[in-house]
């Protein structure tokens, strides 16, 4: 009687699981994305989408997504799968309603992740297959803090064809220190990675996105100008150790409202949404891949 069980390597660690595995053994990726990636006979360019907690990166991925399959930009866009839309739709079915998304859990198998290919029609054919990611923003200061407590986002950034460092500039333009710092440490992470010596930088392309820019007008003006201002550690970092750095600025909710929970807490809803730089790191990112 043959017994051979096969085994399939997972996409993100490299792993290897048993062909009928849900999620992979090691770091918890979805094995979906693995046999994807092999009905396509290629290997997909992951983007990561990393910043810190309340940031606004679901909302940011979730408008992103829902813009290229609309195909804005002329962009077109096909899921690989319905799990493939299942953040957009968590997302813009809750601002349609006038709430936030919930927060995105720490347990990585409940994250959402997006499997699509993408060619712009108007100036390009070349199709892309894009793994994106909405990672939890303390999963991504836990791995941080401890590195390889979370070993799928170790994965998923040593794997990355291009990052995307979504910073909240409305609390930068404040004075208050924790966006710099925090944006600091995941470019020093980065770098680590990396493993190269002084001297030579990090080629991977990086986009920083000033999210909630709204709020602050300058950013929009001058992108660069406002790292430089209010993002300082960061900028000198980008500029000492990486190759390919560009700043964008970026804003989804047109205004928001407050009102109460019943117990006397104040909770924020969203009245309209008026998104504005959304596709533009996107676009640069994948003209640097």
């Amino acid at each position: 009687m043959n017994t051979t069980v096969h085994s399939t390597q997972c996409l993100i660690c490299g792993f290897e699981n048993t062909d009928d595995a849900f999620v992979c053994a090691e770091c918890v990726a979805p094995m979906a994305l693995t046999r994807e990636s092999v009905i396509q006979g290629r290997d997909p360019r992951i983007i990561t989408i990393i910043g810190d907690s309340n940031v606004g990166k679901t909302v940011y991925l979730g408008y992103l997504l829902d813009m290229l399959s609309r195909r804005a930009g002329d962009y077109e866009s096909i899921p690989k799968g319905p799990f493939s839309i299942n953040l957009q739709q968590t997302v813009m079915s809750h601002i349609a309603a006038r709430l936030f998304p919930p927060k995105t859990p720490n347990e990585v198998d409940q994250w959402h992740w997006a499997y699509c290919q993408i060619a712009d029609r108007k100036h390009d054919s070349k199709w892309f297959d894009l793994v994106m990611p909405d990672m939890a923003g303390e999963a991504i200061a836990a791995e941080l803090d401890a590195p390889q407590s979370y070993m799928v986002i170790r994965g998923l950034l040593e794997k990355s064809a291009g990052v995307m460092l979504l910073v909240d500039a409305a609390l930068a333009a404040t004075g208050n220190v924790q966006a710099d710092f925090f944006a600091f440490k995941l470019m020093s992470y980065i770098d680590q990675l990396a493993g190269l010596r002084s001297g030579r930088k990090v080629p991977t392309p990086i986009a920083i996105v000033l999210c909630k820019s709204d709020c602050c007008p300058q950013a929009f003006d001058h992108p660069i100008t406002f790292a430089k201002t209010n993002l300082n550690r960061l900028n000198n970092l980008c500029n000492s150790r990486f190759q390919n750095v560009a700043y964008f600025a970026a804003s989804v909710i047109g205004s928001i409202g407050f009102g109460s929970d019943g117990e006397d807490n104040i909770v924020t809803a969203p009245l309209h949404s008026a998104p504005r730089g959304i596709l533009e790191p996107f676009e640069w990112l994948l003209t640097a891949l």
